[in-house]
């Protein structure tokens, strides 16, 4: 993709998961997960349209290991929707950990989707639930607000970014990747899997400074 983007009114910022439980010190904290924050914050005044995704798990949550007597976090088990891996407790419904990080801004955001609402089923996705059927229904508001590219930041590249580049790619959207706004977990090669999964699948990635200042 060339180099001085400049996002348009069809574009819209996805802010994917900038939470407390992912950054350094949290429950689930991904590896520099708050250097995110700056980059997020000095390219948003360039979008017209800004989402946030908000992990928002009820307490005993089937991705918790702790739902899962005998097992430890980062296992995988086998759930009526394929596999899950199990992680710690995170991102608990009204918990600080599942606040966003405190330096984020926000107020720009047009809407919040909170995602993972349901015990028995994970979501790493923006678009569908782990079972790539339950949709939360960004789709439809973005197709409404009549946008056609999603520029994708947050956390973690290898999850919930990754999962939710692919599914604007296969909704119809054009679907980007912000490189430097976003950070991975990279568990048993996560991260590279995750990055061809996405080329593979049509999904671009750029640096910030593509978007200028």
């Amino acid at each position: 993709m060339a180099a001085d983007i400049i996002p348009g009114e069809r574009d819209l910022l996805l802010v994917v998961d900038v939470q407390n439980d992912f950054c350094p010190g949290g429950a689930l904290g991904v590896p520099e997960g708050d250097a995110v924050v700056p980059v997020i914050n000095r390219i948003q005044p360039g979008f017209a349209h800004v989402v946030l995704t908000q992990d928002w798990h009820p307490p005993g949550h089937q991705s918790f290991a702790s739902t899962h007597p005998g097992h430890a976090p980062f296992e995988t088990v086998e759930a009526a929707y394929g596999p899950q891996t199990l992680w710690p407790d995170h991102c608990v419904q009204g918990t600080p950990g599942a606040a966003f990080h405190p330096d984020l801004e926000t107020t720009k955001a047009e809407m919040i989707v909170r995602k993972g609402t349901r015990a028995e089923i994970d979501s790493y996705s923006a678009f569908y639930e782990n079972d790539h059927t339950t949709a939360t229904g960004l789709a439809g508001y973005l197709r409404e607000r009549d946008v056609t590219r999603v520029f994708i930041c947050g956390l973690a590249t290898d999850y919930c970014v990754h999962f939710s580049a692919l599914d604007a790619a296969r909704a119809g959207f054009e679907a980007v990747v912000i490189e430097d706004a976003c950070r991975g977990i990279d568990l048993e090669g996560s991260l590279a899997a995750a990055n061809q999964a996405m080329a593979e699948a049509g999904v671009a990635f750029i640096a910030s400074a593509a978007l200028g200042d």
